[in-house]
C-alpha cells in the first residue's frame, strides 16, 4: 500500500472532546441561518470565538445544518481562521464537503489533517465515503493504511465503511478480504456489513456469489431481501427474483415483511415475465398494508399492468392517482404505445402538456414508438421536429432508433438510411438492426447488405445480425449467401438466441422453448396442439412455410412451425384455464407471420381472447383479428 500520507511518528489515539453544545446553551435553540449569524457576531464581540469548543460548535451549525440553513462558505471561512482546529472541527469540515458532493475537497482536507491533527474513528467514515464517491481505490487504500496504523481497523463503523469503499470502487477481492478479516477478528456479524458485500457482488454482476453470501447470512434484514430481489431483476434473472420474493413472504417474520422498496424492486421482474396475478397481488398488498402509492410506485404498477397485457387496469390506476409526475405520464403513454393504442397515447401526450408537465426525452421515445407501431409517419416526423425545435431537446440515439423504425416499417428505407448517415456519433447496433429487419420485410437486399456489413463491424459477437442477414438471404432463396453467413457464425462461435415463451397460470410461471416436451403436462399440451391443427386445417389454414428460412422440404418446415414456443404456450393456456380467461403469453422474439395467422384463427375457433407480447409490442387476438391490424 502507498503510505505517502503517513507521518513518521504518531501520537497516541485520543477520543474527541465532549459535545461543545454542553458548554454553550445558546446553540441548543439555534434553528435558522440568521440566528447562527447572530451568535457568530456575539462570539466575535465577546472574544469567545477564540475558544476552540465554541468555534467548533459554530462550525458544526454552519457545515452540518439541514439545507437551506447549511452555509458551507461561512463554515470554510471560519475553519480557515481557526489557529489550531481540533479533531472535531477537522471531522466536521471533511464530512461537510463529502455530504455536499465535493469528495475531492474532503480528501484534500484529510491529507492536511494528518499533518496537524490526529484523526480518530469519526474521521474515517467520511474520508472513505469520499474515496468511494470518486471511485479512487488507490486513495482508499492509503486511508486503509492509516486506519491500520492507528489500530482502529476493528471498529465496526470504520470496518463497514472500508468494505463499502472497496465495493463502490469495484474492488471486490479487497472488499472480501476486509470483510473476512472483520468477521474473523472481531466476530462482526452486523447485517449491514453483509448487505454491503451482497450489494457489491450484484453491482459487478456476480449474482452467484451474491446469492451464496446471502444464503450464509447469520441474519437477514428486509434490506437484505430487497437488495437480492433488485439485483436479480437488474441482472436479468427475473424468474429467480420472483422465487426469492415468494421465499421472503414465506419467512413470515415481522421485520422482513415486504415494504415499499420490495414492491418497487420486484415489479420490473413481474413486468418482464408478464406475471399479472403476482402483479395484482403486489398492488393489493400495498393497499392492504397502507403502503403509499406515490408517483414512483404508481408508475411501476402502471408499467406492470401494461406490460402484463392489462393496459385497462393501468389506465384505471393512472386516473386514480392523486399525484402524477413525468415518470407516471411516461408509463401510461409507453403502455398505450406498446398495445398499439397510438391515438390514446397521443391524446395522453397532449393532456400531459396541458397539465404543465414538461415532456422529457423518455416521453418522446414513447410517443415516437406509438407512431411507429401505427404507421403514423408524418405525425412522427412532426413530433420529432417539435422535440428538437420547440422543446429544445437534443435527440438521443434512442430517438433516432424510433425514427429509423418508423420509416423502415413504412418502407421508406432510403430515408431511413439517410437519417442513419446523418446521426451524430453514428448508429449503434439497435438502430442498424431495426433497419436491417425492415430491409428483410420489404425485400430490399441492396440496402440490407450495406447495413448488415456495417452491423457485423460494430457487433461482431452478436448473433442477431448474422441471423437477420441469413434470414434476408433465405427470403430471397439465395442459399449460397445463407450458407456463407451461417458458416461465419459457426467459425466465430456465435449462438442464436432460442425462441422462448412464458405463460402465467394460477400465479405460476411456465416456460417453453421450441418443440419443448419437458413440461409435466407435455402429453396433454401436444394433444391440444394436434386438435388445434386439425381445426385450423378445417378452417382453411395453411402453414406459411416461407417463415422457415431453412433449406428443407415442406413437411419438415410444417413440423417446425407447429412447435414454435408461443404455440405450445397457447395450447397450454387453452387446457389450463377456463373459457372466460384470456390466454396471455410473453415471447422473447418477434412473432412470426405463421403464428400471427394461427392465433387469429384460434381466437375464433375456440372463442378465446389471446394476448401475445413479443419483443416489440402486444398483439390482442379476438374474433379473428389482431389489434395491430397486421402492421408490425
Amino acid at each position: 500500500m502507498n503510505t505517502s500520507i503517513l507521518q513518521p511518528t504518531l501520537p497516541t489515539y485520543q477520543n474527541r472532546p465532549p459535545h461543545p453544545s454542553t458548554f454553550f446553551p445558546e446553540f441548543k435553540h439555534c434553528k435558522t441561518k440568521k440566528h447562527i449569524l447572530q451568535i457568530h457576531t456575539k462570539l466575535i464581540k465577546t472574544g469567545r470565538i477564540q475558544d476552540p469548543l465554541a468555534s467548533a460548535e459554530l462550525l458544526r451549525f454552519y457545515a452540518l445544518s439541514d439545507p437551506p440553513h447549511r452555509d458551507l462558505r461561512h463554515a470554510r471561512q471560519l475553519f480557515d481562521e481557526m489557529p489550531q482546529p481540533n479533531c472535531f472541527s477537522w471531522n466536521t469540515i471533511i464530512r461537510a464537503y463529502c455530504d455536499t458532493n465535493d469528495a475531492l475537497e474532503s480528501w484534500v482536507l484529510f491529507r492536511k489533517m494528518v499533518e496537524f491533527e490526529i484523526p480518530n474513528k469519526f474521521t474515517f467514515p467520511s474520508v472513505l465515503k469520499a474515496c468511494a464517491k470518486m471511485g479512487r481505490v488507490d486513495e482508499g487504500k492509503q486511508v486503509h493504511c492509516v486506519v491500520v496504523k492507528y489500530g482502529i481497523v476493528n471498529d465496526g463503523f470504520v470496518l463497514s465503511n472500508l468494505v463499502r469503499m472497496y465495493v463502490m470502487c469495484g474492488a471486490m477481492d479487497e472488499a472480501c478480504v476486509v470483510f473476512g478479516l472483520g468477521v474473523l477478528s472481531s466476530g462482526l456479524s452486523e447485517v449491514v456489513l453483509w448487505n454491503v458485500m451482497v450489494d457489491g457482488y450484484l453491482r459487478v454482476g456476480d449474482v452467484e456469489k451474491a446469492r451464496n453470501l446471502f444464503n450464509q447470512m447469520p441474519r437477514k434484514s428486509v434490506v437484505s431481501w430487497n437488495s437480492m430481489i433488485s439485483g436479480y431483476a437488474q441482472n436479468g434473472f427475473f424468474v429467480e427474483a420472483l422465487e426469492l420474493f415468494r421465499e421472503m413472504q414465506m419467512e413470515g417474520a415481522a421485520d422482513v415483511m415486504p415494504n415499499y422498496v420490495t414492491l418497487v424492486s420486484v415489479l420490473p421482474a413481474v413486468s418482464r415475465l408478464g406475471a399479472l396475478e403476482i402483479g395484482k397481488w403486489v398492488h393489493f398488498y400495498a393497499v392492504k398494508n397502507g403502503i403509499k402509492i406515490d408517483p414512483v410506485l404508481g408508475s411501476a404498477l402502471i408499467d406492470m399492468y401494461c406490460k402484463c397485457g392489462s393496459f385497462e387496469e393501468g389506465l384505471r390506476l393512472f386516473n386514480a392517482l392523486a399525484q402524477k409526475n413525468v415518470i407516471t405520464w411516461n408509463s401510461i403513454i409507453t403502455g398505450l404505445a406498446i398495445h398499439g393504442r397510438a391515438m390514446d397515447a397521443l391524446d395522453h401526450f397532449t393532456k400531459m402538456q396541458q397539465s404543465r408537465i414538461t415532456p422529457n426525452d423518455v416521453t418522446y421515445i414513447s410517443v415516437l414508438t406509438a407512431c411507429s407501431h401505427a404507421g403514423l409517419v408524418d405525425k412522427g416526423l412532426s413530433i420529432f421536429s417539435q422535440m428538437v425545435h420547440t422543446d429544445g431537446l437534443i435527440p438521443r440515439i434512442e430517438h433516432y432508433g424510433c425514427m429509423v423504425d418508423l420509416l423502415g416499417r413504412a418502407g421508406r428505407l432510403q430515408e431511413a438510411e439517410e437519417l442513419i448517415l446523418k446521426m451524430p456519433g453514428g448508429p449503434d447496433d439497435v438502430v442498424l438492426k431495426a433497419l436491417l429487419g425492415a430491409c428483410k420485410k420489404h425485400g430490399n437486399i441492396e440496402i440490407g447488405e450495406r447495413i448488415g456489413k456495417r452491423l457485423l463491424e460494430i457487433a461482431p459477437e452478436d448473433g442477431a445480425p448474422y441471423v437477420a442477414l441469413s434470414n434476408m438471404y433465405a427470403s430471397m432463396e439465395n442459399w449460397d449467401r445463407v450458407t456463407e453467413t451461417r458458416l461465419k457464425m459457426k467459425q466465430n462461435d456465435i449462438k442464436k438466441d432460442p425462441g422462448c415463451s412464458w405463460i402465467e397460470v394460477n400465479g405460476v410461471i411456465h416456460e417453453f422453448i421450441v418443440a419443448d416436451r419437458s413440461h409435466s403436462k407435455a402429453q396433454d399440451i401436444y394433444m391440444m396442439l394436434e386438435e388445434m391443427m386439425q381445426k385450423l386445417s378445417l378452417a382453411g389454414y395453411k402453414p406459411d412455410t416461407t417463415q422457415v428460412l431453412l433449406r428443407m422440404d415442406d413437411a419438415e418446415k410444417k413440423s417446425i412451425l407447429r412447435y414454435h414456443s408461443e404455440k405450445i404456450a397457447v395450447a397450454f393456456g387453452l387446457i389450463s384455464t377456463s373459457r372466460a380467461t384470456t390466454v396471455k403469453v410473453v415471447n422473447n422474439l418477434r412473432i412470426c407471420d405463421d403464428c400471427h395467422s394461427t392465433f387469429k384463427l384460434v381466437s375464433t375457433i375456440y372463442g378465446r381472447r389471446i394476448v401475445v407480447r413479443d419483443r416489440k409490442r402486444f398483439h390482442h387476438f379476438e374474433n379473428g383479428s389482431c389489434s395491430c391490424m397486421d402492421y408490425w
